[in-house]
């Protein structure tokens, strides 16, 4: 935005913001609303300067100018190679990667620590030793394993030596490997033992690739030989280093607008999507981030604070948390790789931040509810009444728990604290929706500050994020000060701005975090930003009280579980009508749920002639309860998913049998026969929350 628009925009806000009460004073503060003591966290803007549309929200810390870089004295950074280089001339001697070694008897040790300094010189010779191999500033290097000090060693020597980082999750088979090295056109890969096979199986069909960097190597361990890949040499990460200090090469930073890296979807409805990010993109989402985290009297990202780094790499949620690890002179503590033996090693770094999803809090949450149940009636009691004061505390707007807070804290709540290392002070939570009740259970059980983020890989990761100091629960706050958001009109969906008692449409985010768009992939770049620069993202949502976004549907049929994988129903019930048992059917998933369910229409056809053969009644609505029908239905689903090689989170776990079928007539289908999939999800909630109820929590 320019100097000019800018003042204009400032102009603009006049209606919507008020001046301070000195003359002399230009800061703008925000007007005051229907209730005086609610605090509003967004403001509203016109969609255009010459517009009359305040459908656009910006974040209250920032409303004049989107955040692209931290604050003076680091608003120097903006690519991720400024961001290490600030924080190794400010936390040189700082701990920084840590990882846990075992002895001779496989019992792992205390975390092994490397300091700030001692992972620049780590990073500078493994860019040397790239290079003097031919990797040149510009090439794409895959990093394809498990979380550990190596893959950031080699993501920072990308950095220093303007090469773009390509992840890859270490659970890809070789088809999707061999797709990625072949559409990004890797000229490298670094990689763990661990996976080295399975990228050895494709290396010959992968002819961009020059060289294999490999980690995680026992001493003196010979590589394989790879005589069907002449093109490409096998060196474990030891070698290319020990070539970097023998010819070290200057650093080639890049510029803020450079490729970072290129992250790839999950290809749920085809092949992978590259997302091409660039160094600006991610700085941006990290200082929004941050401006965000340091309004509390107490910061609450700081240098020495440790961080246990276990959410994949690959993924742009674990990505942002490493950024501002990094650049708050933080430690990052790698777990082995093992998730039940992820508790041991929370007990052994005791992180101070602690970033996961909810399917890790709802069993958290579960675990410890359960417990509270089967305790005796004096534990139990006091369990119930230490959370009820801090809960009363906490809907009063008391996020220390009220006066007595600390006692139960002590008393009851350091117990299951201490579950997690006992020093937690800020838990995220992220990657899809967590339920207030869960949300609450946090704050209340862990004495910590509880945050619940919402974004994309296409906006770098985060859109928006529940304020540090805002008590209440079930929205994911205003938009990060680096990006607008607006909500547009879905007619067919009967979702407008128009709408009471607040504004609902398809969640539309620009400003400087939106990615450059999709590698190779012009059209569906095309339809993921539009030409004014908004990313569409799927996701419906409302503008509550205060200026807060609360996601409330999907606006596309692809939907998200609550462990994060995303569901394409039209595909699943393709499958399922290859049951004989089927007519129609209408999968549903609950993101707050981990399992998906579904509501079908039985072929009478079928099922009657089926049912007179086992002595039942020949009544279709009957049939439709009778709990034989319902299991036999059920399990030729179930058979006919598996036949077609659906994955376990897109089978159903439980159906619901309704004996209407769905029509244009009755409102459920189109008039091109598609289902109308909220009208579907309106008329059968009592039997999709009956379904979920009855599941096993998982």
């Amino acid at each position: 935005m320019s100097a000019q628009q800018a003042a204009h925009r400032a102009q603009v806000l006049a209606g919507q913001l008020t001046p301070n009460s000195e003359p002399e004073n230009q800061e703008l503060a925000m007007a005051p609303t229907a209730a005086e003591d609610e605090p509003s966290y967004s403001v509203l803007l016109p969609e255009t300067l010459s517009g009359n549309k305040w459908i656009v929200r910006r974040n209250a810390l920032s409303p004049q100018r989107l955040v692209d870089t931290f604050p003076a004295p680091h608003d120097d950074i903006h690519t991720l190679y400024d961001n290490l280089e600030s924080s190794v001339a400010a936390y040189g001697d700082t701990p920084y990667l840590g990882h846990r070694t075992s002895d001779a008897k496989g019992q792992p040790g205390p975390y092994v620590w490397q300091t700030y300094s001692e992972v620049a010189e780590l990073r500078s010779a493994i860019g040397s030793g790239m290079q003097h191999l031919g990797i040149q500033p510009g090439a794409a290097v895959g990093l394809y394993s498990i979380n550990q000090p190596e893959w950031c060693l080699v993501d920072a020597a990308c950095h220093a030596y303007s090469m773009v980082s390509v992840p890859l999750y270490d659970t890809l088979g070789p088809d999707t490997v061999k797709y990625i090295c072949n559409h990004a056109e890797l000229a490298a890969v670094a990689c763990s033992i661990e996976v080295l096979g399975k990228l050895l199986e494709v290396l010959a069909e992968c002819p961009t690739v020059r060289l294999v960097v490999v980690y995680g190597t026992r001493p003196h361990q010979r590589l394989p030989d790879v005589p069907s890949a002449p093109h490409c040499k096998v060196l474990t990460l030891d070698r290319v280093r020990a070539l970097g200090y023998k010819h070290p090469k200057p650093h080639h930073p890049p510029q803020p607008s450079d490729v970072a890296l290129i992250n790839y979807t999950s290809g749920t409805t085809g092949v992978p999507k590259g997302a091409v990010i660039t160094h600006s993109n991610i700085i941006a989402n990290a200082a929004g981030a941050a401006l965000m985290l340091t309004t509390t009297a107490e910061p609450l990202f700081r240098q020495g604070d440790r961080h246990i780094c276990y959410l994949p790499l690959a993924h742009i949620y674990e990505r942002f948390n490493f950024t501002l690890v990094t650049h708050f002179g933080a430690a990052a503590g790698f777990y082995r790789g093992n998730v039940l033996e992820l508790l041991e090693d929370i007990q052994e770094l005791r992180p101070t931040l602690f970033s996961s999803v909810p399917r890790l809090w709802n069993r958290i949450y579960d675990k410890v509810m359960a417990q509270i149940q089967a305790a005796n009636p004096v534990s139990r009691a006091l369990f119930n009444t230490a959370y009820r004061y801090k809960q009363a505390a906490l809907r009063q707007g008391d996020l220390s728990g009220g006066r007595l807070g600390p006692f139960w804290d002590r008393l009851v709540f350091s117990k299951i604290k201490a579950r997690v290392g006992g020093e937690v002070r800020l838990l995220t939570s992220g990657a899809s929706p967590i339920s207030a009740e869960v949300f609450d259970f946090l704050r209340i059980c862990f004495g910590a500050a509880v945050i619940e983020g919402y974004g994309m890989t296409e906006s770098s990761c985060l859109i928006s994020m529940t304020p540090p100091g805002d008590p209440t629960a079930g929205h994911v706050g205003p938009p990060s000060p680096a990006c607008e958001v607006k909500l547009d009109d879905i007619p067919e969906m009967g979702y407008t701005n128009a709408d009471l008692p607040h504004p609902r449409g398809e969640i539309c985010v620009r400003g400087p975090i939106i990615f450059r768009g999709y590698l190779k992939d012009e059209a569906n770049t095309r339809d993921a930003v539009d030409a004014a620069g908004w990313l569409h993202t799927g996701d419906v949502g409302t503008w509550i009280e205060g200026g807060r976004l609360k996601i409330i549907d999907r606006k596309k049929n692809i939907f998200k579980l609550a462990q994060g994988e995303y569901v394409a129903p039209e595909k699943i019930e393709g499958v399922y009508a290859r049951s004989p048992f089927v007519m129609q059917s209408f999968v549903y998933g609950n993101s707050l749920a981990s399992q998906l369910v579904a509501v079908v229409i039985p072929d009478p056809d079928y099922l009657l002639p089926w049912a007179k053969e086992r002595g039942l009644p020949a009544d279709l609505t009957a049939l439709c309860q009778h709990p034989q029908v319902v299991s036999a239905a059920l399990k030729s689903m179930q058979e006919e998913g598996r036949a077609a090689g659906l994955k376990g989170f897109e089978q159903i776990s439980a159906i619901h049998l309704h004996p209407e079928p769905f029509t244009v007539e009755n409102g459920m289908m189109t008039p091109t026969f598609k289902l109308k999939r909220p009208q579907a999800q309106t008329f059968f909630q009592q039997a999709l929350d009956e379904m979920y109820s009855k599941l096993p929590a998982l």
